[in-house]
């Protein structure tokens, strides 16, 4: 078998975290990357990701298998144009974007729809830059792929394959779909976190009373509001229809629980979060996908030193094994909760009731 060599134009978060996934899942593999920043080639190096770091797109990328394009939407053009000069008349070429449409119609203008297969992880991070790339970014997320009509089934397979190795679930779909599709489970949340981020800033009192209480509810809904300002710019103006399509709907939705809520509804109010939390609870059930359940509770502790020593402790000492362990960084009460999470069911009920047999409240998270 052949050595494998796949090409990066762009090795900012997700490009490096996909390079960092095939250099763990291809034996032998080998990578040429190019970037605007040369410090984070010069890092790709040095971690023995990138094999070559290039300073432009050339000849260098000749030899590649696959050509992953990672750099921001609007660059796609131009870096199309760069990449249909060298590639090989093998190379498959994919990219990365959350939006299909617009990468579909350049690949068609560029005549290169027998190469071309879209691609869109569905992984991010707050953080951005190869240095906060990882591989795990990928492990058991949905890869979105949009093949063109001209592509053939070998080589959709192979990607398949390819993409499967990384760890990810690769799932296939037309471009269109999915588009309106992200627009509603990615898109539009986006915008919902930061317009209540916004609301609650130019809401909030001259000492900044709301920002100082705001709690743990608050921060999970909008954590996603601290994403690239630039790149959310992008996907709003290159998939408007379906996000402005998709917010129409919202904003009627919102229209109607108000008035359920200003005619004091009660059958209507209990309805609406019951159907919400049903329809919510069924995404953890399911057998497939990246939601998978928690094992997790929380246990309300002295804030004083040793307080989580002891439960750790006492954990420890019945053989129960911990997955994760943090404590809130905003509290509501002078004492702090502990979070703790479990491989399976079993160990969560054995730790609730150890825990309870010792004075402790822990709370099953769902």
């Amino acid at each position: 078998m052949s050595q494998l060599t796949c090409g990066f134009i762009g090795l900012g978060l997700i490009g490096g975290s996909i390079a960092r996934a095939l250099k763990n899942s291809v034996p032998g593999i080998r990578i040429v990357a190019y970037d605007l920043n040369g410090q984070s080639l010069k890092l790709a190096r040095e971690q023995h990701i990138a094999d070559v770091a290039a300073d432009r797109i050339d000849h260098r990328f000749s030899c590649c298998d696959y050509i992953f394009l990672c750099a921001p939407v609007q660059k796609n053009d131009a870096n199309l144009a760069a990449v249909k000069e060298i590639m090989s008349p093998d190379c498959l070429l994919t990219d990365v974007g959350s939006v299909k449409a617009a990468i579909h119609a350049a690949v068609r203008d560029a005549g290169l729809e027998h190469c071309f297969i879209g691609g869109h992880p569905m992984a991010g991070s707050e953080r951005t830059g190869f240095a906060n790339s990882k591989a795990s970014l990928l492990e058991n997320i949905y890869y979105i792929l949009t093949p063109t009509d001209k592509v053939s089934p070998e080589k959709l397979g192979n990607f398949r394959s390819l993409v499967a190795g990384m760890g990810a679930i690769p799932l296939v779909m037309d471009c269109r779909r999915h588009d309106y599709v992200t627009a509603a489970v990615s898109h539009l949340p986006h915008v919902i976190a930061s317009s209540l981020v916004n609301l609650v800033h130019d809401s909030d009192s001259g000492e900044g009373l709301m920002k100082m209480v705001a709690a743990g509810g608050f921060k999970d809904i909008t954590r996603i509001a601290s994403s690239s300002t630039v790149m959310w710019q992008q996907i709003c103006l290159t998939n408007t229809e379906n996000i402005s399509r998709l917010l129409g709907d919202y904003i009627d939705a919102l229209t109607d629980i108000r008035e359920t809520l200003d005619n004091k509804d009660k059958e209507g109010l209990y309805d609406f979060f019951e159907r919400a939390r049903m329809y919510r609870d069924s995404f953890i059930s399911a057998s497939s996908g990246p939601i998978k359940r928690s094992f997790s509770a929380n246990v309300d502790i002295a804030d004083k030193a040793g307080a989580l020593a002891r439960i750790a402790t006492l954990l420890s000492e019945r053989n129960i094994s911990i997955k994760n362990i943090g404590i809130t960084h905003n509290r509501e009460t002078e004492d702090g909760v502990l979070q703790l999470e479990f491989y399976e069911e079993a160990a969560l009920q054995e730790a609730v009731t150890l825990l309870e047999s010792e004075g402790y409240s822990p709370h099953i998270r769902m």
